[in-house]
């Protein structure tokens, strides 16, 4: 399996479902990324790119996105692209890839200052969500 890292924006403050029948919790959210680029005339362009995600980790989704995550948030999302089917209520069939989110992490502008500080980090996203090795009882 690939695994795709996007870097961007939130669009939206994140949704927090739970599943109908075993009532787990899943968090989905839609990432915004602008790529800026010249033309070959010289003029300036960009491209907004939306990507859906999806996380289904419940630990991730309820302690950490829920609470602390909002529309603009820098974020930085890792996963596995999946195909999403569903069919329209004029009974047309729609088709879209979404992001199964894996690992998250929200940049603050602290971590941005780091990054571009001499001798400070080198602005590799690492630490994805929280450590979750302290709430396992085992």
């Amino acid at each position: 399996m690939q695994t795709v890292t996007i870097e961007g924006y939130l669009a939206a403050d994140p949704s927090i479902l739970a599943a109908q029948g075993s009532g787990r919790k899943r968090a989905s959210f839609r990432v915004l990324e602008t790529a800026r680029f010249r033309r070959a005339d010289g003029q300036r362009g960009e491209r907004t790119t939306g990507f859906n995600c999806i996380c289904f980790n419940e630990a991730i989704a309820e302690n950490y996105i829920g609470p602390h995550a909002r529309k603009g948030s820098r974020v930085v999302a890792q996963g596995h692209v999946e195909n999403d089917t569903w069919t329209g209520r004029d009974g047309t069939v729609h088709y879209d890839l979404r992001l199964v989110v894996e690992a998250m992490r929200l940049k603050t502008r602290r971590d941005e200052e780091a990054a571009e500080a001499p001798g400070g980090d080198d602005g590799q996203a690492t630490g994805f969500g929280p450590d979750l090795d302290d709430e396992i009882p085992f």
